[in-house]
């Protein structure tokens, strides 16, 4: 057969040009001469000498492999080759004076007339850049789970703490989904900024943007906090600001809450949250777990300290944090998300009445489903679903729906066909998720977002404003 394309062979210069495309080099090892062969293209990948060398049976090749490397792929290729004449393997390549280099090679077995072995020829490929994003990947996914399990360790103690310190289920349940919104808001901060730090600016907006409109008030130089940091003062504010609505400032029209914040000399920032205009103010009488917190836990996260004031006139509060909390500013700074947001539950118009109401769920996560079901139907509403694909939500689009509550993601997948098809149709929905503005949400449409965690009554809640709209 010819030499040329033909349509099932390659002539050599556009063999060539597929190795040199492919990133490749190839080798040859001449068992019956005992030779190693190295073409250009591999000497230029590895670093080897182009050119025969000796093979001294096989030494000369597993002795530039990395010691912890050789025994396992002189295993495998030896199964291989036993097995079907050919093997693939990868190992770190070293030669001196350069840095160690993850190599993937294949080889396989040249045979003469009568069958004998008499080469092995193959391909080898620098693969170090892919081994670097796998361990960059194993780096995040162990960061990924060492957060993980923090968060759920500080869940578990905010339960128990709260539940020690409230005497009925329905304080219990309102003070715990403040702590978790706090967290939540704290955490969809830093992932937008990739975890490298939040700006204290947009933890005061979290807390106090939708809490009293027109009696709050932040200001301060552009100061980014650690994760750490940014989680303790998050929770602080929340602390602070629940008090004041309850007790302080915000109970009253009048009231007025200042938080002002300077960077300090030294390095750190000093907080000042400063009432007035509400009620005449006197030291508590017994201390819940908000007092413990802000006591004993939010100075030491801040290495700084937490010096309230209970004036007549208002409560004032003193925080400062150490050099340690402060992060220079990320590459990548989340601006604040303009959507609009049910925070919290309507206890001063009564319980939700969706009585007569269809409401689709479209939920993938199988708890919330069964907990949003739970809870809508508490609320008179007959619900449809739950769906927890993105096949399933499109099959029950055909039924009689009033109002829908949509997850953003399903198990990977987007809902917003489930969206254009409601938006289509005039349906209203609300979407109950865990993702942000800039985390990819489908926000083209106009619908509420409920930010998880949530309570289903401020669920409940939206669908009730939706469908009297």
């Amino acid at each position: 057969m010819s030499a040329k394309a033909t349509g099932l062979n390659l002539d050599r210069e556009r063999l060539d040009l597929a190795l040199q495309a492919a990133r490749l080099g190839e080798f040859e090892w001449d068992l019956v001469r005992d030779r190693f062969i190295v073409s250009d293209r591999m000497s230029v990948i590895t670093g080897l000498p182009a050119g025969e060398q000796p093979a001294r049976q096989g030494e000369a090749l597993f002795e530039t492999l990395h010691p912890e490397d050789r025994e396992r792929v002189l295993r495998d290729v030896r199964a291989a080759v036993a097995a079907d004449g050919r093997y693939e393997t990868e190992y770190r390549l070293l030669l001196p004076h350069r840095e160690p280099m993850w190599i993937r090679n294949a080889g396989i077995q040249v045979t003469d007339e009568s069958g004998a072995v008499t080469s092995i020829c193959g391909v080898v490929q620098n693969i170090s850049e892919t081994h670097a994003e796998e361990d960059q990947r194993r780096t995040l996914m162990a960061e990924l789970d060492h957060r993980v399990k923090n968060v759920l360790a500080a869940v578990q103690v905010l339960a128990y703490q709260t539940a020690k310190r409230t005497t009925s289920l329905e304080s219990f349940l309102s003070n715990f989904a403040g702590r978790l919104k706090s967290m939540g808001a704290a955490n969809e901060l830093l992932t937008a900024a990739r975890w490298r730090g939040a700006a204290i600016a947009h933890l005061a907006a979290a807390e106090l943007g939708g809490l009293a409109p027109g009696q709050t008030r932040w200001e301060g130089p552009e100061l980014f906090l650690t994760p750490r940091a940014a989680n303790a003062l998050s929770l602080a504010l929340h602390e602070l600001a629940t008090n004041a609505v309850k007790f302080g400032a915000l109970s009253t029209e009048a009231g007025r809450v200042d938080l002002r914040w300077t960077k300090l000399a030294g390095g750190g920032f000093e907080l000042i949250w400063s009432e007035s205009g509400g009620p005449p103010v006197s030291p508590p009488a017994r201390k819940g777990f908000g007092s413990t917190l802000l006591a004993q836990v939010t100075g030491r996260e801040l290495n700084g300290e937490v010096e309230p004031e209970f004036r007549a006139a208002g409560v004032r509060v003193r925080i400062t944090a150490g050099p340690q909390t402060i992060v220079d500013r990320p590459d990548t700074v989340p601006e604040a998300p303009v959507m609009r947001v049910f925070e919290t539950a309507p206890t001063a118009r009564g319980p939700t009445n969706l009585r007569g109401s269809r409401v689709l769920i479209v939920e993938d996560a199988v708890l919330l489903a069964l907990e949003l079901e739970t809870g809508l139907s508490e609320a008179g509403a007959e619900v449809v679903g739950p769906a927890y694909e993105l096949a399933e939500a499109m099959a029950l689009l055909d039924g009689h729906i009033d109002a829908a509550v949509l997850d953003a993601n399903l198990n990977g997948l987007s809902v917003t066909p489930v969206a254009e098809a409601l938006a289509a149709r005039g349906i209203p929905f609300v979407f109950a998720t865990g993702y942000g503005d800039s985390a990819g949400a489908p926000l083209g449409f106009d619908a509420p977002i409920i930010r998880k965690p949530y309570d289903v009554t401020q669920v409940a809640a939206a669908v009730s404003a939706l469908l009297a709209s």
